[in-house]
């Protein structure tokens, strides 16, 4: 069992430790962190947070498109850490997680490969 630190940034940089193999939302949960979630199989973006800091792996996230993986927003019911990270968690690190598609349109790179791509008929 590998175990590493997660450290909450906007929380006082309060740090825990976790199972590289569990998801990041049982085990914060299991440790007393509120954390809102939906679905639980990273199809909602409920449970978002920001990665500020390390990698994690969220193969099976659908939620996200490629704007908001690269501001590092990542999906903590599947995300699962692969070294210690810095999370930023709660509302107020979804600053740049919704955007209003009619205000500011998502140009087709930001966009997932299989949305941005038409399909031929």
């Amino acid at each position: 069992m590998s175990v590493l630190r997660v450290t909450v940034a906007n929380r006082k940089n309060a740090t825990y430790e976790v199972e590289a193999s569990r998801p990041l939302l049982e085990t914060l949960r299991e440790q007393g962190i509120d954390l809102p979630y939906g679905c639980k199989y990273g199809g909602c973006i409920t449970c978002a947070a920001k990665l500020t800091a390390g990698q994690v792996e969220q193969k099976r996230q659908v939620a996200l498109n490629n704007r908001q993986l690269a501001e590092g927003y990542v999906i903590l019911c599947v995300a699962r850490p692969m070294t210690d990270i810095t999370l930023e968690i709660g509302v107020e690190s979804h600053d740049r997680l919704y955007r209003n598609p009619f205000l500011d349109r998502l140009q087709p790179h930001e966009l997932k490969a299989d949305i941005a791509t038409p399909k031929d008929e």
